[in-house]
């Protein structure tokens, strides 16, 4: 048998206080917007290949930062879609 002192219970009780203040705030993680090549391939299932005839036949939207590529997570989501409906 395990029993809890108050000053468990009050620690508790601050943690929960804090999450949901953080939660009324909007201080929660956001999900990822923009992705690397390596986590978009690894996402869509595909090859460096199809990566690139996916960005270059604009059905995947993209942003160059330096040498980095970035997929918008928003539109694999789509084309994860597109692809389950058959559609190309």
């Amino acid at each position: 048998m395990q029993l809890a002192t108050l000053e468990d219970l009050e620690q508790w009780k601050n943690e929960i206080v804090r999450e949901v203040s953080d939660l009324i705030k909007g201080n929660i993680p956001q999900p990822e917007k923009w992705v690397k090549s390596n986590r978009a391939k690894e996402i869509l299932g595909c090859s460096p290949g199809t990566l690139q005839n996916l960005r270059q036949g604009g059905k995947l939207e993209f942003s160059k930062v330096g040498g980095t590529l970035y997929y918008s997570m928003e539109s694999i989501m789509r084309t994860l879609e597109r692809n389950k409906h058959g559609v190309s």
